[in-house]
Parts: C-alpha cells; sequence; structure tokens
C-alpha cells in the first residue's frame, strides 16, 4: 500500500465521501486547498450523487488526472486525445482490478437508477460491511502508480 492509498483510505474513513477521498489526497500535486477540492469533488461520490453510476474513487482520480495532466485549450484535439487515452488507460486499470467501475455493480446492488439521495450513516458496522475503502485505496495507488511513470509539468 502506498502512503496514498493509505492517506486516501483515512479521508475516507474520516468521512469524506470515495471521491473526495482520493482527490484530497493529490491537492499537493493539484495546487488546491482541501476546502476547495472537497467541493470540487463532492457531487461524484457515491457514483455521481448516489446515482450508483461511475464509482466515485475512479471520478476522484480522473479528476485528479484531469488537473495534472490535461490541456487547458479546447481546439487542441491532439492534447484532448491523449487525454482522453489516459482517463481509458487509468479506469480500465481499475476495471482490470475490480470487474467494472460502475459503484452499483462493486457493491452488489441490483437498482437502476436513483439511490436514496441520503447518504448512510457512517457507524462501525459501515466501514465494516463496505468494500468502498479498498476501491479508494486502489484508486489512489493507481493514480500514484501513473504519476511515478508519467511526471507531470
Amino acid at each position: 500500500m502506498s502512503d496514498k492509498g493509505k492517506l486516501a483510505r483515512e479521508n475516507f474513513n474520516s468521512g469524506c465521501n470515495c471521491a473526495q477521498s482520493v482527490a484530497v489526497t493529490f491537492c499537493e500535486e493539484c495546487g488546491f486547498d482541501r476546502e476547495t477540492m472537497m467541493k470540487l469533488s463532492c457531487s461524484f461520490g457515491a457514483g455521481m450523487g448516489r446515482l450508483r453510476e461511475v464509482c466515485g474513487a475512479v471520478s476522484g482520480m480522473l479528476l485528479v488526472a484531469g488537473m495534472l495532466y490535461a490541456s487547458d485549450d479546447p481546439t487542441d484535439d491532439d492534447a484532448k486525445a491523449q487525454h482522453y487515452e489516459r482517463v481509458q488507460e487509468l479506469a480500465f486499470k481499475f476495471k482490470e482490478k475490480h470487474g467494472t467501475f460502475i459503484c452499483r455493480e462493486l457493491l452488489g446492488l441490483d437498482i437502476d437508477g436513483a439511490d436514496d439521495p441520503t447518504p448512510s450513516k457512517r457507524t462501525e458496522e459501515y466501514y465494516q460491511t463496505r468494500p468502498c475503502g479498498d476501491f479508494i485505496e486502489e484508486g489512489a495507488n493507481i493514480l500514484m502508480d501513473y504519476i511515478n511513470k508519467h511526471p507531470y509539468k
């Protein structure tokens, strides 16, 4: 487990949603304070606001990748294609380890569409029965491995 993976899991265990847990782990690299990163990533928790779509850990990972590697020129199609290739590489790395990057599939939920928007209470039982900490740790580790192999500017 990398230090980033451990920190991401600690963020989750302190109440951050899955996207926040990964994203705030990389505040320093992105040049954001914790409050800003918490707000930027908040909507992506629980598969986008408990829609149970793309896993928040993956969304947090990709948000950080965008901050570190994406071009700010909307007309640079080559840079956009390179970044989308990066996004796919990171997402598929997660999928390779877990079989999917869809929240409801990762959690074994039988829902189609929106889930109750009320977050689950963070109890000891919640943390013991939820696999989310593993996904969050993995997302941070995948991203850290990518950063180590592909230094950003």
